[in-house]
């Protein structure tokens, strides 16, 4: 593989690739991301920057679970979430990420 291509399937992986495009203001195709959707983007980030935060613990599980859902087996999550510690997926959990399955 050369290092172009590499380089181009390393933009559009792992967990801060869209965080870098963001920043860049140009999406994966290379098309820019409008002023108008940077500028909302950017405006609700900054709510979020703000708002006081419930533990680390609680926010690993919610990640763990929104990600965690696309990639895992509902029964299989669940055993995951219960062996590290984490309280096992909630009702809503299931219907939103597991109901239309």
């Amino acid at each position: 593989m050369s290092s172009e291509t590499n380089s181009a399937a390393q933009s559009t992986t792992g967990a801060d690739a869209i965080d870098v495009a963001i920043a860049k203001g140009v999406d994966f195709d290379g098309t820019p991301i409008p002023k108008a959707k940077l500028d909302l983007y950017e405006q609700v980030m900054a709510l979020e920057a703000g708002r006081q935060r419930s533990g680390v613990s609680n926010t690993m599980r919610s990640r763990i679970v929104r990600i965690g859902a696309k990639h895992i087996a509902q029964d299989e999550l669940d055993k995951m979430l219960l062996d590290a510690g984490f309280a096992p997926l909630k009702e809503k959990e299931i219907a939103f990420y597991y109901g239309g399955k």
